[in-house]
This record gives structure tokens, sequence and C-alpha cells, in this order.
């Protein structure tokens, strides 16, 4: 059994370089990696914050002495009009523009390309602590601020690359595999081998959790923050999530009698079960149901184990859930080799 099996993975791995699903699964990691550094540099200097200031408006001097005294934080550029500003910000020229606020001498608004990110934060952090040397204020209630996470960007997000790895050798490339070799007659001509079909079945799990351990340690090798040894735990958990969502690829490609509808369906599992696990911490509602879902169950102990330190013990039942749905959706492939449904 064991030589027909590697025989089978053999054959599976030559298609795959064959088709260059290899290229895919070594690719992906490659561009999150110089993305990534791009976002976030190592060893990158604090620029100042760029903010324009429209010509024909009158502002506080207080205000804009301070902010001429500190190059270092604030860039200060002169626009002719708010048109001009606005073009400015809208190419990311700017930060931002200042326009006295009408009624008040002393008051100022603030545009920005959007509320919500971090040029904004930047630049409400920066006239903060210019406004408190200005006005000699004491200190503030709260003098410093600790993130639980220290790591880059890099390290932080590593789990969502990881989790959506698998879900793509899950739910893009073994259902369309699969669906293939239904659709060239190629699984039948297996099947009437003596090839048996937890044979065949056991062969293309090892193949998904294979191009999955390729792709994790394409990540793990290119160094810097997505560095990081992983224990045994770490391994058997990646594992366990590999066998749970090639099982559930594998049915999907069985059900299918067409490669194109194979990728149909492989998208429509593929991106619910990536957007919630991986949004999870932006969003309350979604952090309420991201719980129910398989992906989650995989998400949330790699990223605890890689961003917290802890260990498998405490990510046990996560592991029995992933190994529990493996193996109905595994017992539901056999079924259907059993079967010959659709062939």
């Amino acid at each position: 059994m064991i030589r027909t099996l590697l025989i089978l993975l053999a054959h599976d791995l030559a298609v795959a370089f064959k088709n260059k699903t290899v290229y895919l699964v070594v690719g992906i990691p490659l561009f999150v990696y110089a993305t990534l550094t791009l976002v976030d540099p190592t060893g990158a200097r604090k620029e100042p914050v760029k903010i324009a200031w429209l010509q024909t408006e009158m502002y506080p001097y207080l205000v804009f002495a301070n902010v001429r005294h500190a190059p270092e934080q604030v860039e200060v550029r002169w626009a002719a009009d708010e048109a001009e500003a606005t073009r400015w910000l809208k190419d990311r020229t700017v930060d931002g523009f200042l326009a006295p606020a009408g009624g008040d001498e002393w008051r100022l608004e603030l545009t920005v390309a959007r509320e919500a990110s971090v040029e904004t934060l930047e630049i409400l952090q920066r006239f903060s602590a210019l406004q408190a040397i200005a006005e000699g204020r004491g200190s503030s209630w709260i003098t410093a601020v600790h993130p639980l996470q220290t790591s880059s960007i890099q390290r932080q997000t590593l789990p969502t690359w990881i989790l959506m790895m698998v879900l793509l050798v899950g739910f893009i490339v073994l259902p369309a595999q699969v669906a293939e070799e239904k659709e060239k007659q190629l699984l039948l001509g297996w099947m009437q081998t003596p090839v048996r079909e937890s044979e065949w079945l056991a062969s293309k799990l090892a193949y998904g959790i294979v191009l999955m351990l390729a792709a994790v340690a394409t990540l793990q090798g290119l160094g810097g923050e997505c560095s990081w040894r992983p224990g045994a735990g770490f391994l058997a958990l990646l594992c366990a999530g590999g066998f749970c969502f090639g099982a559930l690829g594998i049915c999907l490609g069985l059900l299918c009698r067409n490669q194109a509808s194979a990728r149909t369906l492989g998208v429509l599992c593929y991106l619910p079960l990536l957007l919630p696990a991986a949004l999870s911490d932006m969003s309350r509602e979604l952090r309420a149901v991201a719980p129910w879902i398989p992906s989650y169950q995989l998400h949330e102990p790699i990223r605890a184990m890689l961003l917290d330190g802890s260990g498998l013990g405490a990510h046990a039942p996560a592991g029995i859930i992933l190994l529990a749905i493996g193996g109905l959706a595994a017992l539901s492939s056999h079924r259907l080799l059993k079967k010959r449904w659709l062939m």
C-alpha cells in the first residue's frame, strides 16, 4: 500500500509541475512577502506628515509658528487654493490639508483621504503633541501605550497568509485536479487497476498536505519577521488543517462533472471560509460568527502560537474539530468513489 501511495503521490506532484500549480503555491508567498516588505520595511525612518496649507487663508500664528519649528514632525506645503490641495490629496502627494473653521479663529478643519486610516491617526497624534508643548500642559493621563503584539506587520499578518494558502490548496487546486481526472476519465482508469479507493484518496490528501507545507516553508524561508522555528505542535496543527480542508476539497471535486464547475464551487467555498476568520479582529459581528466557521479553528490557534507563544495543548479542541470534519469529508469521498458516482 505504501508503494502504491508513493507512486500516486509522485504522479500528482509531476502533474503539479506540468500544469504550473507549484508556481502558484510558491509564487504567492513570494508576492506576499515582497508586498509586506514595501508596506513595513525594516529599519525605515519615521517620515514627517505632509500637510498642505492654503495661501488664500489666514491661520492662527501660534499654530503655524509651532508647526514651522517642528519640520521633523510636520512638512508644510503651500497650495494656491483648496482645489489644488484636494488634487494633491487625491494623488497622495500630501497626507491632508488644513483650513480655518468658520466662526473661530483658533479652530482648524483637517481634510484627509480616509478618516479611519493610519495617516489620519498619525496627523492627530503629532498635532496633539505640538499643542501640548505650545500650551505648556502637564503630562497626559495616559503617558504611554504598550501593545501586546510588538512584531512587524509581516509577522502579525502571517497567520492570515498561512490560512489563505491552506484554503487555496484545499478549495482551488485539489477540486480542479480531481475534476480534471474525472473529466478525462483518468479517475475511472485508476479505479479499474488494483489501486484501491483508500489508496487514491490517501495520495490526494498527502498531495494537498505537501503543497500546503511547501507554501508555508516558502514563507518561513524568506527570513526576517516571517522566520520562525515551527515546533511539532505547530506542524501537527498545520497537517490537521491540511487534512480537513484537503478532504473537503476532494469531496467537492468528486461532486463536480468538470473543472469549470469545480473552480466555481471552490471559489464560492474559499472566500466565505477565508474572510470571516481573517477579518474577525476588525468587527465584533464577525468575531461572534467566526468561531462557527471551520477555518477559524485553524486560524486562531496558528495566530496564538505565532504571536502569543502558546502550545498545542491549549488548542487541542480545535485540532479535534478539524480532524473530525476532515474525517467526515474523507468518508464521504470514499463513499462517492465506491459508488463511482458521476463518473
